[in-house]
């Protein structure tokens, strides 16, 4: 089997996806997958739909381009996540049912291609509260939805907001109470009710979980938990879900006893760093061949006992196995369990390969 490999569990997958759409139909809130973190792999974004989720989301065309190729999918079921390029605008309207924007300018360009193509194309309207990636600001936001009456072929679905990705704000009632103030008064302006408010990401689970999501929160887009069953606000297993859905097996290419401390003089490595070794003495270190072209090594987390990630340079991965319990020879094959940076970069690599089971 070749390595470096991802291991794919498809029916974890579906339980977990199974999990979160059960828990969010209780409180009436439906549930987008997104497969960015994943490169839009399609078995992958299959599961999430065989799950029970209402649509799909990613911040790549290329992606969405793909899914819509390649799976069977009814009206209204992409979502672009990334907020669009202006360049983009004509390809935005072909290949996204819906897109998040926050940009009136670029709003108005989805407006004329819509208006050539003769569709309308549906838009969340961020707003920024609080964690400054993208959004409206919100002493902006009533004079951008007044402008937003202007373009026929832009139907406003409602208001959304983003968070615990940049500046690590997390969900909560005074914040979520917020937008949901914001789409009232967008709602009185435009003199008509929005059908939407998405609330956010994975960062929200925990709220719904307790119990604590507003009721009018009634759409969150949900990547991480639904890929590694993990609640992302404080790392620890969500509710029934698995954590093991997708392994990284790498095969081990050097196995030598080395002094822990580099001899002779020292500058930057070849990302610019200047690495600080703690160790002393002689230890057994073994040498995998993958990297920081495929993972984030940061993100690896070793499933054998006694195997300690000590870095990586591009192709190789440098682990400190002196403490391992068994024997290890040229040949073998470590596993582990990946956060979600070593994912994302491990899927899109076309080094790794990916295998279903």
């Amino acid at each position: 089997m070749f390595n470096p490999r991802i291991e794919i569990n498809i029916k974890k997958l579906i339980s977990n996806t199974k999990q979160i759409v059960g828990l969010a139909a209780q409180q009436k809130v439906e549930i987008i997958g997104v497969t960015k973190g994943v490169c839009a792999d399609l078995r992958v974004a299959q599961a999430m739909l065989t799950g029970g989720v209402k649509g799909l989301a990613d911040s790549r065309l290329q992606n969405l381009r793909y899914l819509r190729k390649n799976l069977k999918l009814t009206t209204e079921s992409l979502l672009l996540l990334r907020i669009p390029m202006l360049s983009e605008a004509k390809a935005v309207v072909e290949q996204a049912d819906i897109s998040l924007n926050s940009e009136l300018k670029v709003i108005a360009a989805l407006n004329e291609a819509a208006a050539k193509l003769g569709k309308k194309h549906k838009v969340i309207l961020m707003v920024d509260i609080g964690d400054r990636r993208e959004g409206v600001m919100p002493a902006k936001l009533l004079s951008v939805v007044k402008e937003l009456k202007n373009f026929a072929y832009i139907e406003l679905l409602g208001l959304g907001s983003n968070l615990a990705c940049y500046g690590g704000v997390l969900p909560s009632a005074k914040n979520m109470q917020a937008l949901v103030n914001f789409s009232r008064s967008a709602e009185k302006e435009l003199e008509r009710a929005l059908p939407l408010i998405s609330g956010g990401n994975s960062s929200s689970l925990p709220q719904l979980k307790k119990g604590e999501l507003l009721a009018e929160i009634n759409q969150l887009r949900i990547g991480e938990t639904i890929l590694l069953g993990r609640n992302i606000v404080d790392d620890t297993p969500f509710g029934d879900t698995y954590q093991d859905a997708f392994l990284l097996s790498a095969e081990v290419i050097e196995l030598k006893e080395k002094g822990a401390e580099p001899r002779g003089e020292r500058g930057e490595n070849a990302f610019g760093e200047q690495q600080e070794i703690k160790k002393r003495g002689v230890r057994k270190r073994a040498i995998l061949a993958v990297g920081r072209q495929d993972i984030d090594v940061e993100g690896l987390i070793p499933l054998q006992e006694g195997v300690k990630v000590e870095g990586a340079s591009s192709d190789h991965l440098l682990l400190d196995v002196s403490d391992y319990v068994s024997q290890l020879k040229i040949g073998d094959v470590l596993k582990f369990q990946l956060n979600y940076s070593a994912l994302l970069r491990a899927m899109t690599s076309p080094y790794v390969n990916k295998i279903y089971c």
